[in-house]
């Protein structure tokens, strides 16, 4: 189980299937490398998966979050972190959906966060939102299928959904003739 506490109301999540842990390890996989490592890519990123946050009362732990390094210089010895991330990625299962999308992102927008991404790996979807003038989500992109996208704030890579989806990349097709 996983627990989380969000205006002081607990809320426990089983482990999560495996289409969401293929999706969220893939995910972190095509992440790390270029932002993190800056390997292939621009580093300048902490990107950690399921890390608590303590956010002004609120324990979430999101799937996958990441912090820019000049906010957050060096890693975090700590189990939990209170300073808030500037992206989350939230894989949402049909248990957890809901508390994803209405109680955790205003927490996320209270506290700053600027990118949420909503990835449902049974529906095949990637929705990006980004946190408005007003403190308001604004969908930046939504996509349904096995597009290559770049997707802010990772968009200096091409993140190719079938991944997300299958754990792999597409096998090429035989061409015919």
């Amino acid at each position: 189980m996983v627990g989380e506490i969000i205006a002081g109301t607990l809320f426990m999540s089983p482990r999560p299937a495996m289409p969401h842990t293929v999706a969220s390890s893939a995910l972190g996989g095509l992440l790390v490398r270029p932002f993190q490592f800056g390997l292939d890519g621009p580093g300048g990123w902490w990107v950690f998966d399921e890390p608590e946050l303590h956010l002004d009362g609120d324990v979430l732990v999101p799937d996958l979050a990441g912090w820019r390094r000049e906010r957050m210089p060096t890693r975090p010895s700590t189990a939990a972190v209170s300073l808030p991330p500037d992206w989350v990625c939230e894989v949402l299962s049909p248990s957890t959906a809901t508390d994803d999308r209405f109680d955790k992102l205003p927490v996320y927008a209270r506290e700053g966060v600027t990118w949420v991404w909503l990835i449902d790996p049974i529906k095949r979807t990637f929705e990006v939102q980004h946190l408005g003038p007003r403190k308001r989500w604004e969908t930046e992109l939504l996509v349904k299928g096995d597009d290559v996208v770049r997707a802010a704030p990772f968009d200096a890579i091409d993140l190719p959904l079938t991944i997300l989806w299958d754990g792999m990349p597409q096998a090429p097709q035989p061409s015919e003739g």
